[in-house]
């Protein structure tokens, strides 16, 4: 089997849930960091829409992170990152679309507010989506388990996680933090952070903050 290429770019978010899957399956990749303002060409020819994260492996060109993650728990069986069961593997890819459609949206509406009323309906669509979380959920996990389907970690929680590694510098920003009530978001988000594949790879704060501020006018001037 030849070795996986993966194009990636450190600070997005959705190549951030690819490295995530690759360090919890220990699976041996080359890596390609891609400027994303000056494209290379293998880049380019390995996704046909210009982004990251893309694969190159067996032949196949791969795009799209939750698609990717499908093809390496497929590909890369063990350890297991989504249920057997049907039922609660359409489960798991429920929340992802959640992640998808509702979580990323909400993020970027706050992140992204240009005027204060702005601000203020982004952090109420965040604080909905978090209590949606926290309600449907996290609180529902099966045998109070610390993460999104239990017991162990899924492409769920990794498909959720890159987003809250953000948050704290969303917070800096927009003045937003997760509501200390939300109790099983936040043991969830401890869990998380614990791991060690989250740790081999994690950025700190400053990162983000450094990222975001080009685009972005503080909390305290835009409130």
């Amino acid at each position: 089997m030849t070795k996986l290429r993966l194009y990636s770019a450190k600070a997005c978010p959705f190549a951030h849930r690819t490295r995530l899957v690759l360090q919890e399956k220990a699976i041996d990749f080359e890596l390609t960091e891609v400027d994303l303002q000056n494209k290379p060409r293998a880049f380019v020819d390995a996704s046909l829409y210009g982004k990251v994260p893309a694969i190159e492996h067996e032949g196949h060109r791969i795009w799209e992170s939750a698609i990717v993650n499908e093809y390496l728990e497929e590909v890369f069986p063990e350890p297991a990152l989504l249920p057997r069961e049907p039922g609660r593997r359409a489960l798991a890819r429920i929340w992802i679309d959640y992640a998808n459609t509702r979580l990323i949206p909400a993020f970027t509406q706050l992140l992204r507010a240009e005027t204060p009323e702005q601000v203020t309906d982004g952090r109420k669509a965040l604080g909905d989506v978090l209590a949606f979380i926290e309600r449907e959920a996290l609180a529902r996990s099966p045998n109070n388990g610390p993460y999104w389907l239990g017991a162990e970690v899924s492409l769920v929680d990794l498909a959720f996680y890159p987003w809250f590694e953000r948050l704290p510098a969303v917070g800096r920003l927009r003045g937003f933090s997760i509501p200390a009530e939300h109790t099983r978001l936040l043991s969830w988000l401890d869990a998380l952070q614990a791991r060690d594949a989250v740790r081999a790879i994690q950025n700190p704060v400053e990162f983000y903050v450094e990222r975001f501020a080009k685009f972005v006018k503080p909390a305290a001037t835009a409130a």
